[in-house]
């Protein structure tokens, strides 16, 4: 059994994890790739859009590029789902009625996010981590006219596999609350904030294949105490089996 798990472990590898400081994705530009699903259930389509702000000074009003609005109940809600790159700088965007033509009274911002995760994919087993932290968050029971902030510390992750083919993706812890925002001029319109800003760490997991001459040592060890532990039981039933035909042999005479 034990020589069977280490056969088997063998190919297979192990993971190492690290920590680093440094921008592991240097090829991207200074782009990092957001996938955002969300649901309105109570806001028409025609008022929902996607706003960009960050501290390089874009300020971009009703992003549409790679973005569908899938309506809800008859037209009375939006499903809003956007695939779009922020820069590697402190920003938000966010979800609100600032780019529609004529604003409504009263907007409902209540939400379901369905999806929100930065760069690739990873779809590796036994990697915990919050790449889709937000994923489920239900807001359907909030005020209404209440604004949400989303606060994001951004974790760029990397997964490098046993032939060196990297990935990239990014984890993110989240806090939030919720408000009605007011000011001199009276309430302020609500929206779906998602301010973020990015972590210096970089989390690294490595899949790293286990050295042949260890396999080897491993493999001669289980051997080797596989004899050990025979030679000892044989010893321990032969001296039994002696001790046996003593006692008969007393019992005899």
């Amino acid at each position: 059994f034990i020589r069977t798990s280490e056969l088997t472990l063998f190919p297979t590898g192990v993971r190492v994890n690290e920590l680093y400081v440094d921008d592991p994705d240097k090829d991207s530009g200074g782009k990092i790739e957001v996938n955002l699903n969300i649901s309105l259930p109570n806001l028409h389509c025609e008022l929902v859009g996607l706003d960009i702000q960050d501290e390089m000074g874009r300020h971009e009003v009703g992003h549409i590029d790679n973005s569908m609005k899938i309506s809800l109940n008859n037209g009375d809600g939006c499903r809003f789902e956007g695939h779009f790159s922020i820069n590697k700088v402190p920003g938000n965007f966010h979800v609100s009625t600032h780019s529609a033509t004529a604003q409504p009274q009263n907007p409902d911002m209540t939400h379901i996010i369905h999806k929100l995760s930065f760069g690739d994919k990873l779809q590796v087993q036994n990697i915990h981590g919050a790449f889709n932290a937000l994923g489920g968050a239900d807001k359907l029971s909030s005020n209404p006219l209440a604004s949400h902030d989303y606060i994001l510390k951004i974790v760029p992750t990397v997964y490098e596999d046993m032939n060196g083919k990297q990935r990239y993706s990014y984890q993110y812890t989240v806090a939030n609350k919720e408000y009605v925002a007011y000011s001199h001029t009276g309430r302020i319109i609500p929206a779906i904030w998602f301010r973020y800003d990015l972590s210096p760490i970089t989390v690294k997991y490595t899949e790293r294949r286990q050295p042949l001459y260890r396999f080897i040592t491993s493999i001669c060890a289980i051997i080797g105490g596989t004899f050990t532990v025979a030679g000892i039981l044989d010893s321990c039933i032969f001296t039994a089996s002696e001790a046996w035909k003593k006692i008969q042999l007393g019992k005899m005479q």
